[in-house]
């Protein structure tokens, strides 16, 4: 499997855990209470998996691959990209902050909550499609198939280093858990 496929692949929970807490963040601006929790566990997971899982792949592993292959760092893609992976950073901490207040029923962290999670979702969510169809095709086109495998293999390192065996699947089933919460409040 090419290791682009396995980011591809992560980005579709990503997206679908977006979906999730933008519905909950559009529930709060109308008023409405959500499970505190929820925030919470979302913010867990951005930071926990898509940050320090998936960005820990592209960071340590893809970008500097692509760089070495001519892929321009300062000005070009791989420069926007982690750009926007710190400014996601910051709309996660947000997020994180906001939902902790949240969950100890200060009401006064909706506002917080409901910005921060909808910023990180329109910055997500037009990353996400940057990646998808644009630096990941470049990747593609410029690495070998050895290439690829190699970084295949390191981002299993990560993976098993930064959430740990099991770790997948338990977001996984989280996000399922919050898929159904959410169609059921419509």
């Amino acid at each position: 499997m090419k290791a682009t496929r396995v980011l591809r692949d992560e980005h579709e929970g990503i997206l679908a855990m977006l979906s999730v807490v933008e519905a909950a963040a559009r529930r709060l601006e109308s008023g409405k209470s959500i499970p505190p929790q929820m925030m919470v566990d979302a913010g867990n997971f951005f930071r926990n998996f898509a940050d320090g899982c998936h960005h820990g792949k592209e960071e340590g592993e893809l970008f500097p691959t692509m760089v070495e292959h001519g892929i321009p760092k300062e000005g070009g893609p791989v420069g926007v990209m982690l750009l926007e992976h710190d400014e996601g950073r910051a709309f996660v901490r947000g997020m994180r902050e906001a939902a902790e207040r949240y969950a100890r029923g200060d009401e006064s962290a909706n506002l917080a909550l409901v910005d921060n999670t909808l910023d990180y979702v329109r910055l997500l969510r037009a990353h996400i499609a940057k990646e998808n169809n644009v630096l990941f095709p470049m990747a593609d086109e410029i690495l070998s198939d050895d290439e690829q495998a190699k970084l295949f293999d390191a981002f299993e390192h990560i993976e098993q280093t930064r959430t740990g065996p099991g770790e997948h699947e338990r977001y996984h089933a989280m996000i399922g858990e919050y898929q159904t919460l959410v169609a059921g409040w419509n």
